[in-house]
């Protein structure tokens, strides 16, 4: 797919960008089971104004899509909305995302994008190998949350220094990277297609760029918090608690070297919202996550392009072109998003079309403004 956003060229359009429509390949949707937090409907909404035409669901739901006749349940939520959004669900990798029993990844297989335990890793090795071996010779990707919960020991923010200062418990750098190194071996043995979802630190960075160079076949995705902050702009609100968590300088400035150079192949959402009361409890009590399509592009685009630290071609290839060239995502003719780049405003939680209003760039101001946006030549957004 070559990539090549238009400037319009009426002179009074001036600073007004058509590109492909964007694609992330890692949102909860919550349908099945969790609705109150979104809706298909409500989060197709929010993928429109935000300039996505396709998207891929996590599959912690309930059920947990780990059986075919679970799946169909998903599915035919999903149809409801295939007319504003190109909607690819995520099948399990075990029974109830439990990392005990491989679920049914056979019957699965030819009606899911890839396959997930999004929310948990598999702790097991002998298991990941097996799950592993049968991704492979299903023919699909095994995209992984990597997290060993021995090192976790509580923690719900970075353990660095705003942690200690505050008397919060830490999620160790280690508890991400330890589970990436383990399974880019088995993933170099069983020549299984891995991916690893929402990376967070410096080490995981430099892991991957290593399992690369040695063949291995690896992709990996980061979301716009860990590239826009770090652990020294946290605030006592549960709308900066997500797993994995915001960390540190060095860690942000890595992962920003990553996606220059090519190690990070593709932005993504990690869009997971909840009700305003599971929000509301602070960085200790709150539940982990989220939401970012409607903001994605302008964060990005202001903090990294309007910045100078990367062209505005590459941001739209690593929002829209890598994600479907590694998940095997048509680009349909008629999937387009126009933006005026030289709008501003403060982004504002209650604006919002998804159903959650948890973001930690709430009140900041930022370039870009979704016109419109097309599936299939539809128009599924239009700003007023």
């Amino acid at each position: 797919m070559k990539l090549n956003p238009l400037v319009m060229p009426d002179s009074k359009m001036d600073g007004v960008f058509l590109f492909p429509g964007f694609c992330d390949v890692h949102v909860h949707f919550r349908e099945p089971g969790f609705s109150y937090k979104e809706t298909m409907a409500s989060g197709a909404a929010a993928a429109a104004r935000g300039g996505y035409t396709a998207v891929c669901t996590m599959p912690n739901l309930k059920p947990v899509p780990d059986s075919l006749e679970h799946l169909r349940m998903q599915q035919a939520l999903i149809e409801d909305v295939s007319d504003r959004l190109d909607i690819y669900p995520y099948g399990a990798l075990t029974v109830g995302e439990r990392g005990e029993e491989p679920a049914d990844l056979q019957g699965m297989a030819d009606q899911v994008i890839a396959f997930s335990d999004d929310g948990r890793g598999v702790q097991s090795e002998s298991m990941m190998r097996s799950l592993m071996e049968k991704t492979r010779d299903l023919g699909k990707i095994l995209a992984a949350h990597c997290e060993d919960e021995r090192l976790v020991k509580g923690g719900y923010i970075h353990d660095g220094e705003y942690a200690a200062a505050h008397g919060h418990l830490g999620i160790s750098s280690e508890s991400e990277w330890g589970q990436v190194k383990r399974d880019l071996r088995l993933a170099k043995e069983t020549g299984c297609p891995y991916h690893v979802c929402h990376i967070s630190c410096k080490e995981t960075v430099s892991i991957i760029r290593q399992a690369k160079k040695e063949g291995v076949d690896v992709t990996c995705e980061t979301a716009p918090h860990y590239l826009l902050m770090t652990d020294e702009d946290l605030q006592e609100d549960g709308r900066f608690r997500m797993n994995p968590p915001i960390r540190s300088w060095e860690d942000r400035d890595a992962l920003l070297e990553g996606v220059l150079d090519g190690t990070i192949d593709m932005i993504a959402t990690d869009h997971a919202p909840h009700s305003a009361q599971e929000k509301g409890k602070g960085l200790a009590g709150s539940l982990f996550g989220v939401v970012g399509l409607e903001t994605a592009f302008p964060l990005l685009y202001t903090g990294l392009v309007k910045r100078g630290v990367m062209p505005l071609e590459q941001l739209v290839h690593l929002m829209a072109i890598a994600p479907r060239q590694r998940f095997g995502i048509p680009l349909h003719l008629g999937d387009q998003c126009l933006w005026d780049l030289n709008k501003t405003y403060e982004i504002n939680p209650e604006d919002f079309l998804s159903k959650g209003r948890a973001t930690p760039f709430s009140g900041m101001k930022v370039f870009g403004q979704c016109m419109e946006t097309r599936h299939q030549g539809t128009i599924v957004w239009r700003e007023a």
